[in-house]
Order: C-alpha cells, then structure tokens, then sequence
C-alpha cells in the first residue's frame, strides 16, 4: 500500500491527501504540478468546490524515533493515510557540546586573549530544556507545524507515557524502597567492593589494588551511575581504556556474561521521555487544535488486540481511544525522516588539542547549490558517466559529491529539492 499525496489548492491550502493513482492523473493531464518531492506533493492549478476532509496528526514520542501517523475518517473507522518515523539527533547535539566546551576549557591552558566569565550574567528562563532535549522537542513541532501546512488536520492525539525508572532496575520495588535506592546504608565503593566480591571483574585477580572502572565507557555515553561501575585491576583497566566491553572481552564469552548480568540497563532514553513530555504537550496546546493524551498501556492493548506487530508508526496509530479500531497496511512505504542539521556554525576545523588547522569557512552556496540539496546529475560521458540522485556536498571547486558518486560537475546537477535540515528515505513498513 502506498501512501496517500499531500495536495494544495492554487492558494497553497491544504486538501484532502489523495490517492497516487489520482495525482498522476492530475499531473498527467496539466492540472497540477509538482509542488514537493520528499514527501511527495502537488500543488492544483486551481480551487476546487467543497471543504476537505479533515485529519488527525497522532504522534509516538520516543527518545531516538518518533513514530507519526495521519489518519483519516472513512466507512465508520480511522485509516492511516500516511506515516512516518523521525529519527532525532540528540545523542549527537550532547557529544558536540561536550567536544565544544572542552576545546573551551583548554583556553585556560594555552596563551590566547582572555575572555571573561559570562555565566553570571545568563538567565534561563522557565521552560528551558538542554540542547539535546530542546531539539527532539523541536522536530516534533517543527513536523507538526509542516503537517498543518500541508494538510486539513482537525485534531492531535499523542502518548504521553512516564516510565517509573526505579521498577525497571528492581519490578519488586514497593512502599519506602523508593526513597532508600540502591546505595541505602552503603558508600559507593564499598556497595562495589561486595557487589564484585572483592576481585577484578574481568580477571579475577584478588588482593590487590582495585580500581572503579565504567562498564560503558563515558566517551562512548556510559553514564556515572552505580549500575555502570565495576572494579578492576590497574592492568585490565589500562588495557580496556575506552574500549566497548564487548570488544575487551570478546575472547573470554562468558566473564563477558557475567558483566553484562551484572550491569544493568540505561536508563537515559526513559528520562528522555519523562523530561520532554509535557513540554511537548504545551508546545502542541499552543497550536490551538485540540490535543488527545493517551496512555502507554492504552496504545499496547489497541495494538495487540488488533494484531499489530510492533513498529513506532504502528503505535502511533494506535494512539488514544480511536486507536483501537484503526485501519492500516503492513504494506505501507513508511517515510524514514533523520534529523541531520542545516550545517555548523564553527568557523574552522581545529586539532585535538584547539588549535585551528584549516582557513576561514568558506562561501555555503556554490552556483546556487547547498550541501544537503537533494539533486539529480546526468553526466553524458568521461569516469564518471551515468545518473545520479541523492544529497550533494558541495566545493567551491565546483565538483561536488552526490550521493556515493564524488567528482560530479555543478553543470550536470538539476535541484530537485532545497534541503531542510532531513534526509529522506523510504522503507517498507519497519522491517514489517
């Protein structure tokens, strides 16, 4: 099944999406036009009689995927029209700004001008989110805010789940157990002292000086949680360094086994989730539409008693009370949405250690081109003959890389589509 046609109306208004089969049709007989192509939509060469046929956004807000249906009213029951999954880049948005401020911090130790503190005179205000969090609150909105521009929605329906993080480590947990923690009555190296036994966790060396060592290493986004620390000896620890512990220990299986059973789950997409989403709802409230909240277990049992496989446009469909009769095809192209940024504002490239290493940022647009533009080059003949399609990076040289193909010459480049901060791709229903 493929999606339905987002369709405007010579005045740029939203109507009811159609059928494929009807917009080429359109197109075909010089009615419409091509308006967008990812996600696909036309634009009519006139205003046609009668009001369109209203939509429902339904969003599943998740930490790295966010699933995103629009459903329709047809014959009694609500049908997924069009669906999609948007991947974030909070995980990236953190990394980056750990990069930045420790490049920051090393001025303090190198001889360049000084520069003084500016953190008592910032301000947060009172709806203030960190950076990584801000932004997959801002996809989701920003989507939003494109959907209503593109279609007749009528209404928003979203799961607004909180994830009791402490049932998760222990599902027994009950009554004060939530105020003691793991640590009640311990400090954290003795509470590691007898959870280890006493010896080094990946050799079993005893009666020697024992190090904390983290199971995921921070550089890799293993947090300082007690859950995430181990004891090892000096040598096993400067041999795993910042290595995965899967690959340290890939030739011992199964003390590898051990530490992983120990260890426990992170728990950083669940506090993701809790912090987000009543900014989030706010956010969506301030649209003016009205706004349906649904619960995790609600969608779980919508989608399971209709025999739904688990997929996050799935569960967004299953979303709030009229997710439990919602019609929809395992078939459906679902639309891949990865947030990858409009580019970087950092002016050069620096070395490890802060110092610059190449010139000044050069011009963005090279002959009207941008990196991120998706393009289309048909090149007639040489090494690099053939057709190509995909999201140019562009030179000032002039030759640009598009899609895999590097080398390609502005001149046999067609725009197709302005970038916007998303790449797009097409998969079929999840893996369904």
């Amino acid at each position: 099944m493929t999606q339905r046609v987002f369709v405007l109306d010579t005045n740029c208004r939203p109507l009811s999406p159609c059928h494929p089969a009807r917009a080429r049709q359109l197109l075909k007989r010089g009615k419409a036009a091509v308006f967008r192509r990812v996600p696909f939509m036309i634009i009519l060469k006139y205003v046609p009689e009668g009001k369109p046929t209203l939509v429902r956004v339904k969003l599943d807000p998740g930490s790295r995927t966010t699933g995103i249906a629009l459903t329709m009213r047809r014959r009694g029951r609500d049908e997924v029209v069009w669906a999609a999954e948007l991947k974030h880049k909070g995980q990236e948005v953190k990394v980056k700004l750990e990069k930045r401020r420790s490049v920051r911090r090393s001025r303090r130790c190198r001889k360049t001008r000084y520069r003084p503190a500016r953190f008592l005179n910032r301000r947060r205000k009172e709806s203030w989110l960190p950076p990584s969090l801000e932004s997959r609150v801002g996809n989701v909105v920003s989507w939003m805010n494109r959907l209503r521009r593109w279609a007749f929605v009528g209404g928003i329906a979203m799961e607004l789940v909180k994830f009791d993080t402490q049932a998760m480590q222990n599902p027994e947990i009950s009554g004060t157990e939530y105020q003691r923690g793991t640590l009640f009555g311990y400090e954290v190296r003795e509470y590691l002292l007898e959870k280890w036994g006493r010896r080094c966790a990946y050799c079993g060396t005893e009666n020697v000086p024992l190090e904390v060592d983290h199971i995921v290493p921070r550089s890799r986004g293993g947090s300082d949680r007690v859950s995430n620390l181990t004891l090892a000896c000096h040598a096993c620890n400067q041999r795993k360094d910042n290595r995965p512990v899967e690959e340290f220990l890939s030739r011992t299986p199964e003390i590898l086994k051990k530490v992983l059973a120990q260890a426990k789950a992170s728990l950083r997409d669940a506090a993701a989730i809790n912090t987000t989403r009543f900014a989030l709802l706010e956010r969506l409230r301030a649209t003016g539409l009205p706004v349906e909240c649904g619960t995790g277990a609600l969608t779980k049992y919508n989608r399971t008693a209709q025999g739904y496989p688990k997929a996050h446009w799935i569960d967004a469909a299953c979303v709030g009370e009229a997710g439990g009769a919602v019609r929809l095809s395992l078939e459906t192209n679902v639309l891949s949405i990865e947030a990858v940024g409009r580019g970087s504002r950092q002016m050069c490239r620096m070395d490890r250690y802060g110092f610059p290493r190449t010139g000044p940022k050069s011009v963005r647009t090279v002959q009207d081109f941008r990196t991120g533009d998706l393009v289309r080059a048909v090149v007639p003949k040489g090494r690099y003959a053939g057709i190509y399609t995909g999201y140019a990076a562009v030179r000032a040289s002039g030759s640009f890389r598009v899609g895999n193909a590097d080398g390609i010459s502005w001149r046999h480049c067609r725009l197709l589509q302005r970038g916007d901060g998303y790449r797009y791709t097409i998969s079929n229903s999840a893996g369904v």
